[in-house]
Protein backbone atom coordinates (compact mmCIF):
# COMPACT_ATOMS: atom_id res chain seq x y z
CA UNK A 1 0.00 0.00 0.00
CA UNK A 2 1.33 3.35 -0.68
CA UNK A 3 1.48 5.02 3.33
CA UNK A 4 1.34 8.83 1.93
CA UNK A 5 -0.41 10.33 4.46
CA UNK A 6 -1.93 7.31 6.23
CA UNK A 7 -3.11 6.83 10.06
CA UNK A 8 -2.84 4.06 12.07
CA UNK A 9 -4.60 3.43 15.56
CA UNK A 10 -2.90 1.67 18.06
CA UNK A 11 -4.52 0.81 21.06
CA UNK A 12 -2.90 0.29 24.01
CA UNK A 13 -0.12 2.47 22.02
CA UNK A 14 1.71 3.11 24.74
CA UNK A 15 2.67 -0.32 26.53
CA UNK A 16 5.13 -2.56 25.17
CA UNK A 17 4.23 -3.88 22.29
CA UNK A 18 1.76 -1.12 20.96
CA UNK A 19 4.56 1.47 21.19
CA UNK A 20 6.99 -0.31 19.79
CA UNK A 21 4.01 -1.15 16.96
CA UNK A 22 3.97 2.85 16.59
CA UNK A 23 7.72 2.86 16.46
CA UNK A 24 7.72 0.46 13.52
CA UNK A 25 4.54 2.40 11.65
CA UNK A 26 6.65 5.77 12.15
CA UNK A 27 9.57 3.72 10.21
CA UNK A 28 7.73 2.91 7.50
CA UNK A 29 6.33 6.75 6.65
CA UNK A 30 3.07 5.99 8.57
CA UNK A 31 1.05 8.33 11.52
CA UNK A 32 0.70 6.10 14.35
CA UNK A 33 -2.62 7.38 16.68
CA UNK A 34 -1.48 6.40 20.05
CA UNK A 35 -4.91 5.30 21.52
CA UNK A 36 -4.52 4.87 25.55
CA UNK A 37 -6.80 4.38 28.21
CA UNK A 38 -5.91 6.25 30.93
CA UNK A 39 -1.80 6.92 30.87
CA UNK A 40 -1.90 10.07 28.94
CA UNK A 41 1.27 11.28 29.62
CA UNK A 42 2.78 8.21 28.38
CA UNK A 43 0.63 8.36 25.51
CA UNK A 44 2.28 11.63 24.53
CA UNK A 45 5.90 10.45 24.52
CA UNK A 46 5.09 8.07 22.16
CA UNK A 47 3.47 10.38 20.06
CA UNK A 48 5.91 13.01 20.50
CA UNK A 49 8.67 10.35 19.41
CA UNK A 50 6.87 8.97 16.35
CA UNK A 51 5.46 12.40 14.67
CA UNK A 52 2.17 11.00 15.44
CA UNK A 53 -0.45 12.08 17.87
CA UNK A 54 -2.40 10.77 21.13
CA UNK A 55 -6.14 9.59 21.25
CA UNK A 56 -8.21 8.92 24.13
CA UNK A 57 -9.71 5.37 23.62
CA UNK A 58 -10.91 3.50 26.34
CA UNK A 59 -12.99 0.47 24.79
CA UNK A 60 -14.92 0.11 28.37
CA UNK A 61 -17.03 3.06 27.52
CA UNK A 62 -19.29 2.91 24.76
CA UNK A 63 -19.22 6.85 24.65
CA UNK A 64 -15.65 7.24 24.80
CA UNK A 65 -15.20 4.88 21.55
CA UNK A 66 -17.72 6.72 19.92
CA UNK A 67 -15.91 9.92 20.33
CA UNK A 68 -12.92 8.71 19.57
CA UNK A 69 -14.11 7.20 16.01
CA UNK A 70 -15.50 11.09 15.41
CA UNK A 71 -12.11 12.03 15.97
CA UNK A 72 -10.48 9.59 13.52
CA UNK A 73 -13.40 10.28 10.91
CA UNK A 74 -11.70 13.89 10.34
CA UNK A 75 -8.82 12.32 9.47
CA UNK A 76 -7.54 12.27 5.24
CA UNK A 77 -6.97 9.04 5.39
CA UNK A 78 -7.00 5.83 8.33
CA UNK A 79 -4.90 2.92 6.78
CA UNK A 80 -6.42 0.52 9.40
CA UNK A 81 -5.77 -0.69 13.34
CA UNK A 82 -3.91 -2.70 15.66
CA UNK A 83 -5.60 -4.08 18.67
CA UNK A 84 -2.74 -4.13 21.39
CA UNK A 85 -4.41 -2.84 24.23
CA UNK A 86 -5.20 -5.20 27.21
CA UNK A 87 -6.26 -5.21 31.22
CA UNK A 88 -3.25 -6.51 33.12
CA UNK A 89 -2.59 -10.16 33.12
CA UNK A 90 -4.19 -12.22 36.49
CA UNK A 91 -3.57 -15.70 36.39
CA UNK A 92 -5.35 -17.69 38.22
CA UNK A 93 -7.58 -20.88 37.78
CA UNK A 94 -10.03 -21.70 35.83
CA UNK A 95 -12.51 -22.27 39.27
CA UNK A 96 -11.36 -18.97 40.87
CA UNK A 97 -12.00 -16.36 38.15
CA UNK A 98 -13.60 -13.03 39.68
CA UNK A 99 -16.44 -11.44 38.01
CA UNK A 100 -14.27 -8.46 38.24
CA UNK A 101 -12.01 -10.11 36.51
CA UNK A 102 -13.59 -11.61 33.13
CA UNK A 103 -15.87 -8.29 32.96
CA UNK A 104 -12.78 -6.27 32.65
CA UNK A 105 -10.86 -8.85 30.01
CA UNK A 106 -14.38 -8.88 28.35
CA UNK A 107 -14.86 -5.28 28.11
CA UNK A 108 -11.29 -4.92 26.49
CA UNK A 109 -10.65 -7.65 24.15
CA UNK A 110 -14.04 -8.72 23.07
CA UNK A 111 -17.23 -5.87 23.59
CA UNK A 112 -15.11 -2.96 23.09
CA UNK A 113 -13.02 -3.89 19.87
CA UNK A 114 -16.85 -5.02 18.44
CA UNK A 115 -18.02 -1.49 19.18
CA UNK A 116 -15.05 0.28 18.00
CA UNK A 117 -14.76 -1.94 14.35
CA UNK A 118 -18.52 -1.49 13.52
CA UNK A 119 -17.59 2.35 13.83
CA UNK A 120 -14.50 2.63 12.18
CA UNK A 121 -15.89 0.42 8.96
CA UNK A 122 -19.54 2.43 9.14
CA UNK A 123 -17.36 5.90 9.52
CA UNK A 124 -13.65 5.21 8.23
CA UNK A 125 -12.82 2.48 6.28
CA UNK A 126 -15.92 2.19 4.19
CA UNK A 127 -15.34 5.24 2.48
CA UNK A 128 -12.53 3.29 -0.05
CA UNK A 129 -13.43 0.24 0.67
CA UNK A 130 -10.37 -1.19 2.54
CA UNK A 131 -8.68 -1.25 5.49
CA UNK A 132 -6.85 -3.42 8.02
CA UNK A 133 -7.22 -4.66 11.39
CA UNK A 134 -4.67 -6.91 13.16
CA UNK A 135 -5.53 -8.11 17.02
CA UNK A 136 -2.84 -9.15 19.25
CA UNK A 137 -3.90 -12.95 20.68
CA UNK A 138 -1.73 -14.67 22.37
CA UNK A 139 0.11 -18.38 22.23
CA UNK A 140 -1.74 -19.21 25.67
CA UNK A 141 -5.08 -19.72 23.87
CA UNK A 142 -3.19 -23.02 22.15
CA UNK A 143 -4.50 -24.63 18.90
CA UNK A 144 -5.87 -27.58 17.84
CA UNK A 145 -8.34 -28.62 15.06
CA UNK A 146 -11.18 -27.71 17.88
CA UNK A 147 -9.44 -24.60 19.10
CA UNK A 148 -9.46 -25.65 22.08
CA UNK A 149 -6.18 -27.77 22.98
CA UNK A 150 -3.08 -26.38 24.64
CA UNK A 151 -4.12 -23.85 26.09
CA UNK A 152 -1.83 -22.46 29.26
CA UNK A 153 -3.17 -23.34 32.22
CA UNK A 154 -3.77 -21.13 35.02
CA UNK A 155 -4.14 -17.69 32.26
CA UNK A 156 -7.55 -17.06 33.72
CA UNK A 157 -9.94 -14.49 32.36
CA UNK A 158 -7.32 -13.28 29.42
CA UNK A 159 -6.47 -16.87 27.62
CA UNK A 160 -10.88 -16.65 27.86
CA UNK A 161 -11.19 -12.85 26.59
CA UNK A 162 -8.83 -13.73 23.69
CA UNK A 163 -11.04 -16.51 22.17
CA UNK A 164 -13.65 -14.03 22.00
CA UNK A 165 -11.58 -11.48 20.39
CA UNK A 166 -10.67 -14.17 17.96
CA UNK A 167 -14.28 -14.05 17.41
CA UNK A 168 -14.15 -10.58 17.02
CA UNK A 169 -11.80 -10.61 14.10
CA UNK A 170 -13.44 -13.85 12.57
CA UNK A 171 -16.63 -12.16 11.93
CA UNK A 172 -15.84 -9.01 10.92
CA UNK A 173 -13.73 -11.05 8.35
CA UNK A 174 -16.34 -12.45 7.37
CA UNK A 175 -18.85 -9.51 7.40
CA UNK A 176 -16.64 -7.78 5.02
CA UNK A 177 -14.72 -9.27 3.03
CA UNK A 178 -13.00 -6.41 1.67
CA UNK A 179 -11.49 -5.78 5.08
CA UNK A 180 -7.90 -7.25 5.51
CA UNK A 181 -8.43 -8.73 9.25
CA UNK A 182 -5.40 -10.89 10.39
CA UNK A 183 -4.22 -11.77 13.87
CA UNK A 184 -1.04 -12.44 15.69
CA UNK A 185 -0.26 -14.74 18.54
CA UNK A 186 2.81 -13.74 20.46
CA UNK A 187 4.43 -16.10 22.96
CA UNK A 188 5.94 -14.47 26.35
CA UNK A 189 7.44 -11.10 25.40
CA UNK A 190 9.28 -8.78 27.75
CA UNK A 191 7.11 -6.13 28.57
CA UNK A 192 5.33 -4.90 31.91
CA UNK A 193 3.08 -7.66 31.75
CA UNK A 194 5.61 -10.31 33.18
CA UNK A 195 5.29 -8.22 36.38
CA UNK A 196 2.07 -10.68 37.17
CA UNK A 197 3.99 -13.67 37.09
CA UNK A 198 6.32 -14.82 39.89
CA UNK A 199 10.29 -14.31 38.97
CA UNK A 200 11.06 -17.82 39.51
CA UNK A 201 7.89 -19.18 37.00
CA UNK A 202 9.77 -16.98 34.61
CA UNK A 203 13.22 -18.13 34.74
CA UNK A 204 12.07 -21.50 34.25
CA UNK A 205 9.75 -20.84 30.88
CA UNK A 206 12.68 -18.83 29.45
CA UNK A 207 14.70 -21.86 29.88
CA UNK A 208 12.62 -23.59 27.39
CA UNK A 209 12.78 -20.49 24.57
CA UNK A 210 13.85 -17.41 25.09
CA UNK A 211 11.47 -14.70 24.87
CA UNK A 212 10.28 -12.12 22.47
CA UNK A 213 11.21 -8.81 22.46
CA UNK A 214 8.08 -6.10 21.76
CA UNK A 215 9.99 -5.27 18.74
CA UNK A 216 9.98 -8.73 17.36
CA UNK A 217 6.47 -8.61 17.65
CA UNK A 218 5.91 -5.21 16.40
CA UNK A 219 7.77 -6.43 13.00
CA UNK A 220 5.40 -9.41 12.84
CA UNK A 221 2.44 -7.43 13.34
CA UNK A 222 3.62 -4.77 10.12
CA UNK A 223 4.23 -7.56 8.18
CA UNK A 224 0.64 -8.73 8.62
CA UNK A 225 -0.66 -4.73 8.96
CA UNK A 226 0.64 -3.50 5.44
CA UNK A 227 2.15 -6.40 3.55
CA UNK A 228 0.24 -6.78 0.35
CA UNK A 229 -2.50 -3.87 1.21
CA UNK A 230 -3.67 -2.44 -1.75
Amino acid sequence: MSVDSVHFLVSGGSGGIGAAVCDALAARGVVPVVGYARNAEAAAVVATRTGGFSLQLDLTDEDGVAAAVERLEQLPRLGGIVLAGSPALAPMPFGKITPDDMAAQWLVNVLGPQQLLAELVRRCFRRHKQGAVVGVLTQAMGSGASGIEGASSGMGAYVIAKHGLAGVLAMAAADYPWLRVRAVRPGYTETRMLEAFDERFLDLQREKAPFSTPEDVAATILHEALEETP
